[in-house]
């Protein structure tokens, strides 16, 4: 028989969250794969857990090559438990090749639920909760940063983010400029944690705070778009989108007509709109 895959979620931050099944399956495990096996020493030392299991590191440095070898130990019986740093397994953090590759095997895979850093922000951001989506960590690059936003701004449920406490500042201005400066939001940092702080307000106010430094782990989450008609939009608005997807590379004509597409209008409102801009904009 095959063994079976079993994804372990930990605590975000207070300990005392983890679920007792947790502590079982750590005992039980014949081989441990850790995102950070010094975190994990930590964990089973502060759950009083002594383990039988082999341990093995599993992080991205090195996800592709051990995948096979944990695939291995699970086709010859093993009961293979998998932990990351805080949360689930494969949700921003590392698991889904294994997951992909222990399926293709039609191997086992069950989960023991944890503390969710998703569900925790969204639950307490004071924001729509019945309707979200988890958009994980935006790209680094500003250009790419600004494309995947402008793939979301009319969209109508709620987002969650990870980022970052370095980059907080800069993706709570684009968020700004492309969802709009006053779009709610609410900025969650070190959740369960000592330091706990959910800071809440629209995303220009929320850039401006983030600009004097941010410590921790953070997770955002953002109000979804409005519903809007076309004439909501005037013709300021249709001209600073389209600005926006040409300064991230995009040519004037493919920008405008996205643009018509996601507000509704036809392009040649939004193409002369553009137009009188520019000419005011010389004038001037």
């Amino acid at each position: 028989m095959t063994g079976t895959l079993v994804l372990a979620g930990t605590p975000i931050g207070d300990v005392a969250d983890a679920p007792p099944r947790l502590a079982q399956e750590l005992a039980a495990a014949e081989v441990i794969a850790a995102e950070d096996t010094r975190r994990l020493r930590r964990l089973t030392q502060a759950l009083g857990v002594h383990t039988t299991g082999r341990v093995v590191s599993y992080f991205e440095g090195n996800e592709s090559a051990r995948t096979p070898e944990l695939v291995e130990a699970l086709a010859g019986g093993a009961r293979v438990l998998l932990v990351t740093d805080a949360g689930m397994p494969s949700v921003s953090d590392p698991g889904y090749r294994l997951v992909a590759a222990a399926v293709e095997r039609d191997i086992k895979v069950t989960a023991v639920p944890g503390p969710s850093a998703v569900l925790t922000a969204l639950a307490v951001s004071g924001l729509p909760v019945d309707r979200f989506c988890f958009e994980g960590f935006l790209p680094r690059k500003p250009g790419e940063r600004l494309s995947r936003l402008r793939e979301v701004a009319a969209e109508r449920r709620t987002l969650v983010y990870f980022e970052a406490p370095h980059r907080l500042d800069d993706t709570l201005a684009a968020m700004a400029e492309v969802l709009g400066a006053d779009r709610r939001a609410a900025v969650c940092r070190e959740l369960t944690k000592t330091y706990e702080e959910v800071r809440r307000g629209p995303l220009a106010e929320l850039a401006a705070w983030a600009a004097e430094g941010v410590r921790g782990e953070i997770t955002i989450v953002v109000e979804g778009a409005a519903e809007r008609g076309p004439e909501e939009l005037d013709a300021a608005e249709l001209v600073r989108r389209v600005r926006i997807r040409e300064e991230a590379g995009e040519r004037r004509k493919e920008a405008i007509a996205a643009v018509a597409a996601e507000a509704g209008v036809p392009k040649r409102g939004v193409f002369d709109a553009v137009v009188a801009a520019k000419n005011a904009a010389q004038r001037d």
